[in-house]
């Protein structure tokens, strides 16, 4: 049974709708039709291993309830954790899609690829909830972006229909401690946007004290002097407190005043999970919270009042009667085809995820080719290339925005977003606070909400603070079943330039590629980089695009400009040079060095075929096993390290399918399994030179 389906008389509705807009029937209802299904879970569902992860909301309940039904705006969103099944209750979630979920099987919140109780929601009815992530704190940065999505639609796009909209994120006392609690809340705060941190405060994280989390245990309290802040603090087991609480900061924040925390106090009645026996409290403690239950206090404030004793007990039986019809409905319900798995890491034609992305907003792309204007222009460099494909694709497209550190007046430490902010304005490109969790949680946000977020990660290596938001977005699409994708564009510079370093000059292009769902480009110069660039704008998937330092202002890398309806294809490499005697496998800044160690070869008779990959995720397999059983001999040459490095993935694919048509082993040339070093001589040395590969390619035909 649907809880939109439940139909009541309008006397009884009227009745008991108070004053302040809250439907008290309702909330009775979504809190015992929520602890009919924890109790449902935890004492057959469990026992008979039919669920294997459960959290139970008994105590956090009736204040997510009251939450969860002042959110009622197609524009407004959420996104909570584990234990916020009563919240979703209240958007609108189906108790059999719950349940299936919890039980993993097909049609859930994902098809049973991913733990029941993380969920998501596309509501085209009414709020959202956006995809949970596992890792504590990871939801506060998303929530933050669909906030700031929010307040770009309002002002840059001028959509009147998000006038009012909110973005609430709901987390525990310990997730204060996070890294993305931080970073979303100083975003928020910088930026006065329509945002309500909502604080569950039981006291715990699994086992341990909230006074370990926050001085004092109360972040309420520590956050007194937060400036653009406005705090509510409370009980959440008292309905009266609760309800007015809730009313006061969803007003807030839909009246334009910015972002506010509402921490509410509520006992968590059993186990971080099922498995939790929570030994680590005494049995007086346990007794003080059971003490606090929000139940008897809801039925205490209802009946007598606005419900009679007879009305609440019918209350009760329907929730019970809506929890068994959802269990019999989901068990009823297959296990997804174990072959499905492998579907949706990407986008596949005919198959529109649900939510994010321009394109379920009806974006559609315009003309493109991958053939080069024939008109004779200047030549221009790296830098020039992509900040002219920017500034085209700002032009044509207002969902594209570009932000990070310093890409607003310096136009980034690279020059390569110069001048786009005075064109476009710092609605569309704006500088952001020193957070890449922030940068790229927030830019999740914004996807989903079906901007095109362009984030910059100002250097390779400083993307590591990201990789749990990085990791998140790329499985978005698989995890939910296609309900949800989150398409964007990463810019990364990286790789070393007149010196190197530890911090700055880093490639590792590998660790994209093993997080599933991210296309990754490498382009060596500047017309691959504008045809790769526009793609990846256009297209329906996260995208990191890897700009190297050493190629962005080199004179080898310089093309013409190739127009601005140029796109090249993810996964098409380009010959370079052609050879017969050996095949070279390369790409980024190793290309130009490739080919000058070719053309010396040829001097002394060598036949050298130069491939650049262009994209390393995906790779033309077929372009590279083509060339290797034809000239017999494969080099792969890259700056990464060796070991785990992608030349790896290759030299095993075409020893795993070309072994037979080879004449020498598969080789690879790259950087030892050191940081970048710092002097230019010591850096010479220990990136793959052209006489290094030149030598490789002697010793390789001479095999």
């Amino acid at each position: 049974m649907s809880v939109e389906t439940i139909d009541q008389p309008t006397e009884t509705l009227r009745d008991t709708v108070t004053p302040g807009g809250t439907d008290w029937r309702r909330v009775a209802y979504l809190t015992l039709l929520s602890r009919a299904l924890d109790e449902m879970e935890e004492t057959r569902l469990i026992p008979a291993k039919k669920i294997m992860y459960q959290f139970s909301a008994r105590g956090h309940d009736m204040a997510q309830v009251l939450l969860g039904l002042k959110l009622d705006r197609p524009q407004d969103a959420a996104c909570g954790y584990y234990r916020s099944r009563p919240l979703l209750l209240a958007l609108g979630v189906d108790p059999e899609v719950a349940l299936a979920s919890a039980m993993a099987r097909e049609g859930g919140y994902s098809g049973g690829r991913d733990i029941g109780t993380v969920f998501n929601f596309p509501n085209r009815h009414g709020a959202s909830a956006l995809p949970m992530c596992g890792g504590v704190g990871a939801q506060y940065t998303p929530t933050a972006g669909w906030a700031q999505a929010i307040d770009y639609y309002r002002t840059v796009l001028g959509d009147a229909s998000y006038d009012g909209a909110m973005a609430v994120v709901l987390g525990g006392d310990a997730s204060v401690a996070s890294n993305g609690f931080w970073s979303a809340l100083t975003i928020a705060t910088t930026q006065k946007l329509p945002m309500l941190f909502y604080i569950e405060d039981n006291g715990f994280g699994i086992s341990v004290p909230s006074s370990f989390q926050t001085p004092g245990g109360d972040i309420a309290a520590n956050l007194a002097s937060w400036r653009g802040l406005e705090i509510f603090d409370g009980d959440g087991t008292d309905p009266a407190e609760a309800e007015r609480l809730v009313e006061a900061a969803t007003e807030h924040v839909r009246g334009g005043q910015g972002p506010a925390l509402l921490r509410l106090t509520v006992p968590r009645l059993q186990g971080h999970s099922f498995q939790d026996t929570q030994t680590y409290k005494s049995d007086a403690l346990v007794s003080a919270e059971w003490a606090r239950d929000p139940l008897p206090k809801l039925k205490a404030h209802l009946v007598g009042r606005v419900l009679s004793q007879g009305e609440w007990d019918a209350i009760e039986r329907e929730a019970g009667a809506a929890a068994e019809a959802a269990l019999v409905a989901a068990e009823g319900r297959d296990v997804a085809p174990v072959e499905s798995v492998l579907r949706n890491v990407f986008s596949e034609t005919g198959a529109l995820q649900e939510m994010g992305g321009q394109w379920t907003k009806g974006y559609v792309a315009p003309a493109a080719s991958d053939v080069v204007e024939a008109t004779v222009g200047q030549r221009i460099n790296m830098v020039t290339a992509i900040r002219r494909t920017l500034d085209h694709e700002l032009s044509i497209n207002p969902r594209v925005l570009l932000f990070g550190e310093d890409i607003g007046p310096k136009g980034g430490v690279h020059a390569v977003t110069l001048g786009l902010q005075d064109k476009h304005g710092s609605g569309r490109v704006f500088d952001t606070s020193l957070s890449e969790e922030g940068i790229i949680g927030r830019a999740v946000g914004m996807a989903i909400a079906g901007l095109m977020p362009v984030p910059e990660i100002q250097f390779r290596k400083y993307a590591e603070p990201a990789t749990e938001q990085i990791n998140d977005a790329g499985t978005m699409r698989w995890r939910t079943d296609n309900r949800f994708a989150a398409p964007m564009v990463v810019r990364v510079p990286g790789g070393f330039f007149k010196c190197g370093d530890p911090w700055h000059s880093q490639t590792n292009e590998v660790a994209f590629i093993h997080n599933p769902g991210w296309q990754v480009a490498v382009p060596s110069n500047a017309e691959d980089a504008v045809g790769l660039l526009r793609t990846a704008l256009r297209g329906n998937d996260p995208v990191i695009f890897f700009e190297h330092r050493a190629m962005l202002d080199a004179a080898w890398a310089r093309r013409q400009y190739p127009g601005d309806d140029y796109a090249l294809p993810f996964g098409k490499a380009r010959v370079t040079r052609e050879g017969d005697d050996i095949t070279i496998v390369t790409w980024g800044a190793m290309v130009p060095r490739c080919e000058e160690a070719g053309a010396t070869a040829a001097e002394g008779g060598r036949s050298v075929e130069v491939i650049d990959l262009r994209t390393l995720m995906p790779w033309d397999k077929a372009a590279v096993l083509a060339s290797v059983r034809r000239t017999r001999r494969c080099l792969i040459v890259h700056e990464d390290l060796q070991t785990a490095g992608f030349g790896a993935e290759i030299a095993a694919v075409v020893a795993d399918e070309a072994f037979i048509d080879l004449d020498a082993p598969v080789v690879r040339l790259t950087m030892p399994d050191i940081p970048s070093p710092h002097h230019p001589a010591l850096l010479d040395w220990a990136v793959p030179s052209v006489a290094k590969i030149a030598a490789k390619i002697d010793e390789l035909v001479g095999y």
